[in-house]
């Protein structure tokens, strides 16, 4: 009988266990017994917890995107200036950060996309992941533009986030999240700066 409180952490340790696999030899080789092994357990485990292979990289990217919305959520939180523009590079810096954006984390994201073509249950994740950004996005541009250039706003900066990211990804090279940052600033700066005409007029 499993112990009181052992599921999170087995959870966990398994989810760590695939973004290792996946980083050391790629989502198509890191096999159940492969994680199995890097998470010290038994074939078994990861079919009791997870079911397949499938279960366990949506798990693994519901992870990831749990911690996105926590990168993004807390910096909104910790601003003491709640304009747009502020609310806007929030989103963008959580989009960036560390927990996204390291060797692990970009290679599970790359293999997930990858995989979102053919599994449903991925495709659903994948389009609850970016009905997130571009929400979020619009409904902080149409604070200062009308409705249909806040969507076109909304659609170019998720488009430069997602380029950014996958550039540096495809690349192999660590991601340069400060050159990253400023592009997708001087975007934001740049679509903000529609605004400033109407508010003199």
């Amino acid at each position: 009988m499993p112990k009181v409180g052992m599921q999170p952490i087995r959870r966990s340790q398994l989810i760590q266990a695939t973004l290792e696999a996946v980083d050391q030899v790629g989502m198509s080789d890191a096999s159940i017994a492969y994680i199995a092994r890097l998470a010290g357990v038994s074939n078994g485990i990861i079919s009791h917890y997870f079911r397949d292979k499938n279960g366990l990289l949506e798990a693994t990217m519901r992870h990831l995107m749990a911690a996105l919305s926590s990168a993004v959520r807390q910096r909104r939180t910790r601003l003491r200036d709640d304009s747009p523009r502020a609310q806007l590079r929030a989103i963008v810096e959580g989009n960036f950060d560390d927990s996204q954006v390291s060797g692990p984390a970009m290679k599970t994201w790359l293999a997930f996309w990858a995989s979102s073509m053919h599994q449903p249950a991925l495709r659903r994740l994948q389009r609850i992941n970016d009905h997130r950004l571009y929400s979020n996005l619009c409904c902080e541009f149409r604070r200062v533009l009308p409705l249909d250039e806040a969507r076109a706003a909304a659609r170019g900066m998720a488009a430069l986030i997602d380029g950014l990211w996958l550039r540096s990804a495809l690349s192999g090279d660590a991601f340069q999240t400060e050159q990253a940052l400023r592009i997708a600033f001087e975007y934001l700066d740049l679509q903000l700066a529609k605004a400033a005409p109407r508010r003199m007029g």
